[in-house]
Formats: structure tokens, sequence, C-alpha cells
């Protein structure tokens, strides 16, 4: 008896590892969204504090990018030597830091150096979160990453959301940012044990099946059709409420509501997302996404109303929220190079997109307007709806 008990207890175990798992990564996604997010309803107070142009302000933007890109040829080295979740948890807790020192800066010089720390931080958690998840989905043997992926969503319309609120009820921008960074880093903190488990044995079998090389030239267009995608992102989380407030008359303490309601819309989009996809299949998901992120941008750009604004934000969320993840799929499934390497291809010029394109608005906004850099955007999703056919 003694024999058999011990095989069930061991699938006891691994089952409530398993759901350990499952639930860390859901939080670790989910701090990351808030993090990134809590950022937004910023914006506005430091272009107004330093006396910065929307040129200036996207120049310095682009530290965050920069940051992160920095970082991310880096994680994958420290994740294999020292583990994704001692990765995920110190550039989590240290990530947190930022948040009170971004709210607080005095220079360009200060919010450049904050940006770019920042986006070292982030991007190291991202990385590392999403390979932790992959090894997480593969032990699930279930469909998980959209799931992960909407928490990550929910995650922006909580941070800018709650810290928006903190503003409105009187409290001043340091004190809202050091509550969240607080909470954040508690979070992180709790759900580190959590984090375990990681099934080096998924990663041995695809690795032995890789070579190296250059991907795809169809991994390359993928790639681009998500840095489309991913810069339509990165113009609401930098964008959103400085165009509300500047462009369309919207109290400070209340703009970041605009990046709430396109986080909360990609959110719905992303838990709805599979079976979307499933029933109308993926060319008919960034088509119609495709469709009404235009849509959105073109409302945004040239109708003067907020309502009309918000309602936009609100249909760029739905249109954009499937677009990547069938973007990753159809990498995944190319022929001629592992996935990874093909996915690895898009993810890159995906985050290049999230994490430049707010500094190229930028540009675009000083030398015209920011209404017609929106509509830029809206331009080059028209392209990727154009596109659609690569993903069948």
């Amino acid at each position: 008896m003694k024999t058999t008990s011990e095989p069930a207890a061991a699938t006891a175990g691994d089952a409530a590892s398993l759901r350990a798992a499952q639930r860390a990564t859901r939080l670790i996604f989910l701090v990351s969204g808030m993090a990134m997010s809590a950022w937004a309803p910023m914006v506005p107070y430091v272009k107004l504090r330093l006396g910065l142009d929307d040129g200036q302000l996207g120049a310095a933007l682009l530290a965050f990018g920069g940051g992160s890109m920095l970082s991310m040829p880096f994680v994958g080295w420290l994740a294999h030597r020292l583990g994704n979740r001692a990765v995920i948890v110190s550039a989590g807790l240290l990530m947190c830091v930022a948040l009170p020192v971004l709210a607080q800066v005095s220079s360009v010089a200060m919010l450049v150096g904050t940006l770019l720390y920042f986006g070292v931080m982030l991007g190291a958690v991202d990385v590392a979160m999403n390979a932790y998840a992959v090894e997480v989905e593969h032990r699930s043997g279930a469909r998980l990453m959209s799931g992960f992926h909407g928490l990550f969503s929910v995650g922006g319309l909580s941070g800018a959301a709650v810290l928006s609120a903190l503003l409105a009820l009187g409290l001043a921008l340091p004190g809202a940012a050091i509550a969240i960074a607080v909470a954040l880093a508690l979070t992180v903190l709790w759900l580190r044990n959590g984090l375990h488990g990681e099934a080096n044995a998924a990663g041995v079998a695809i690795e032995a099946h890789s070579r190296p090389g250059m991907p795809p030239a169809r991994a390359w267009l993928l790639g681009l059709m998500c840095f489309a995608s991913f810069m339509a992102e990165g113009a609401m989380l930098d964008w959103s409420a400085v165009f509300l407030r500047d462009v369309r008359g919207m109290a400070a303490a209340s703009a970041g509501f605009g990046y709430a309601c396109f986080s909360v819309a990609m959110a719905t989009g992303r838990f709805c997302g599979d079976r979307l996809i499933a029933r109308h299949g993926p060319v008919w998901a960034v088509r119609t996404g495709a469709s009404l992120a235009v849509v959105g941008f073109l409302l945004v750009a040239c109708v003067p109303l907020t309502m009309a604004a918000l309602s936009g934000f609100v249909l760029i969320g739905l249109g954009a929220s499937n677009i990547v993840p069938v973007m990753f799929s159809a990498a995944g499934r190319l022929a001629g190079a592992p996935p990874a390497v093909s996915i690895a291809t898009a993810t890159t010029l995906g985050y290049v997109g999230l994490l430049s394109g707010p500094a190229l608005i930028g540009f675009v906004a000083h030398a015209s307007s920011l209404s017609l850099a929106f509509a830029a955007v809206a331009g080059l999703l028209v392209l990727v709806g154009l596109s659609a056919r690569m993903v069948r």
C-alpha cells in the first residue's frame, strides 16, 4: 500500500504546485501591467513641472524604451543562470522603486535616468515572466497565455485608474505613487513562493530541435505587423492622458481615465479572444481588430469631443487586443525555423514598437500635432489589416 500511495501523493503535490504556479504567474502579469500603466497619469504632471514640449517629452521617453531594449538581450542569460523566479522577484521589486522617483523628478536628466532604470527593470520582468508563463502553459497542457496577457491588461486598467482616483481624491502625486509602489512590492514578495517548479524539460526539448540561423522573411513581416499593433498600445500608454488634457481640455487629475478605457477594452477583448478566433479564424480576427483600431484612432483624432475620444480609446483597445496573440501563434507555425526563433523575432520587433513608438509619436506631434500623429498610427494599422492573409 505504501508504494501505491506515494505516486498519488506526488501527483497531488504536482497539481498543487501547478495551481500555485498558475496563480503566481497571473499575479506577476497583473503587477507588471499595473506598474507600467501607473506611469501614464504621471506624464502630464511631469511634462508641466519640467516645462517640456511634445518633442522634448518624446525624446525623454526614448530612455524608457531604450532601457527595456538594453535589458532584454541579457535577461535570457540571467534567467538561465539564476532562474526565472529570481529575475522576476528581484527585478519586480526594483521596478517598484522607480514609481515614487518618477513622481518627484526635478530635472530632465533625472527624468531620463529614472525612465532608463524603469525600462530596464520592466523589460527584465516582462521577458522572465513570459518565459515562465511558457513553462507553466507547457506543464498545464492547456492554453493559458491569452488569459495571462488579459491580466496584464487588467493591470493596465487598475494601475492608471487607481492612481487617477487617488489624485482625484486630493492625494499629492508623490503620495499616490508611493502607495501604488508599496502595494505592488508587497504583492511581488507574496507571490514569490508560488514561482517554483520550473519545467526545464520543456526548454531542453525545444533546444534540442533548434538550430541557430536567421529567421525566415515571413517572421520579420509578422514582426513588423506586431510593431504597428504594439505602437498603438504605446501611444495609449504615454500619450492618451496628454491628449485628453492638452487637446481636449480634460483636467489633469482625470486624464488618466483615457488609458483606463483602453485597458478595460483590451482586457475584455483578450478574455474573449480565444473563443472568437476559434469560431471565425485568425484572418478575420486581424482584419476586424485592425479595422476597429483604425476607426478608434480616427475618432480620437478627428472628432473634437471628449466623449468621442474616450469612445475611440475603447475601440482601439478592442481592436488591438487579439492582433498580437494571433501574430505570435502564426510565427510559431512558420516552416524553416524553430518556433522559438520566429516568435522571438516577432516579439522583439513588437517591443520596439511599444517602447520606441511613443517617442516617434512625440516627434510627429512636435512637427505637426498630436491628432495627426494618432492618424499616422491609424495608417500603419490599415497596412496590418491589408496583410491579414499572412496569418492564415
